[in-house]
């Protein structure tokens, strides 16, 4: 990729810039803290330069963890806990109570979420800075409008949440007990409507909190979303881990790795609680999912455990895992994912440069 040069100076150069917590929570930019936090580490170890490979790894594995601290950061501000640990945004009280719907503990959880991402790619960048890496900025690509709705910053961002669309399949994939994507498996959506257009999953502006029906269809699509996100960082880590060759990198990710799902087996639990709705002002429609035609093995909302499944080879027995885990293409796929998703509509070309030279510079990495 040949490098931008923004006021004369290179994305190299630019994501060698280091700035504070605060600053960042201040909407300065998501960028990394000092390797001071990695003292502990063994001095020779420490010192020691990275692969190629590994390097180019945890750089996308960095870009990733900005980029969901930038999602959950607008929906702690507008349905979270702000405070110390998670500073920014008043709140909006509304949209709060229609998140409640589908669990009373939504706000501590956004909290919660929130705070791990942030320390997964600081923790990330100071730990490339120890090993003699660069660790990723991604500041110059916040760019993009963000809600203007009561409680949230005016501040630019890096991902959209009010054009989504949102792919629910992982729903019925953790619920089959003989499919594998890995094996070429295919999976139907839970909420079918969520993937056939453009859908808040915040509201766009304080004219999105009614009717009451449309402000709960917007929360029901942060519900969902919040699975999505977190269910395609419970296969990255795991995927990209078997590239790695140090043995403390592939410790980092597999050590990251379960906190993601942890997330999504949260969140996965919430979505099941995402009341019927249809949206008077688009024809969104969440279903009953216990109910026809739904329901039964692939749809019930309390089965929130992954069932057993093919896993290499069919000839194996089921058992249950993690799915997808296949290597090939993991940081790609993951980049296509999310930008299906929605998240970076409106975003510059640019940005989808340098990402995708991220994402093929990690599925390039070989265990040595």
């Amino acid at each position: 990729m040949s490098a931008m040069r923004p006021s004369g100076r290179s994305l190299d150069e630019l994501s060698r810039d280091l700035t504070s917590r605060r600053s960042f929570l201040l909407g300065a930019g998501a960028a990394a803290i000092g390797a001071n936090l990695l003292s502990d580490l063994p001095a020779a170890e420490a010192a020691a330069p990275l692969t190629a490979g590994d390097e180019a790894i945890l750089r996308f594995l960095s870009a990733a963890e900005i980029l969901e601290t930038d999602l959950w950061q607008q929906y702690n501000e507008l349905a979270g806990i702000p405070d110390r640990e998670v500073p920014g945004g008043r709140g909006n009280k509304k949209y709060t109570a229609a998140l409640t719907k589908l669990d009373s503990d939504m706000a501590q959880y956004i909290h919660d979420n929130t705070e791990d991402e942030f320390t997964h790619f600081t923790f990330i960048n100071a730990y490339l800075s120890s090993r003699g890496g660069r660790p990723v900025n991604l500041d110059q690509f916040r760019t993009l409008p963000g809600s203007r709705a009561t409680g949230a910053r005016r501040i630019k961002r890096l991902t959209n949440l009010m054009e989504l669309t949102v792919d629910t399949t992982w729903w019925t994939r953790y619920r089959s007990r003989a499919g594998n994507p890995d094996l070429g498996d295919n999976f139907p959506p839970a909420v079918p409507g969520l993937m056939r257009g453009r859908f808040p999953a915040i509201p766009r502006s304080d004219h999105d909190l009614k009717p009451k029906r449309h402000l709960q269809a917007i929360a029901n699509t942060a519900g969902f979303h919040f699975a999505t996100i977190e269910q395609g960082g419970t296969s990255l880590y795991p995927s990209l881990a078997q590239r790695v060759s140090d043995s403390e990198v592939l410790r980092i990710l597999l050590s990251i790795g379960p906190t993601e799902t942890m997330h999504f087996q949260t969140w996965s639990d919430k979505a099941g609680n995402a009341p019927p709705v249809k949206d008077p002002t688009n024809g969104l429609v969440f279903p009953d999912l216990n109910s026809r035609p739904f329901g039964g093995q692939n749809f019930q909302t309390n089965l929130i455990m992954p069932e057993p499944t093919a896993f290499l080879d069919r000839k194996f027995p089921v058992v249950s895992v993690i799915r997808p885990t296949a290597t090939q293409g993991a940081a790609m796929g993951a980049l296509k994912f999310l930008t299906d998703d929605g998240l970076f509509r409106g975003q510059s070309a640019a940005f989808f440069t340098f990402m995708t030279s991220l994402a093929q510079a990690a599925d390039a990495a070989q265990r040595s």
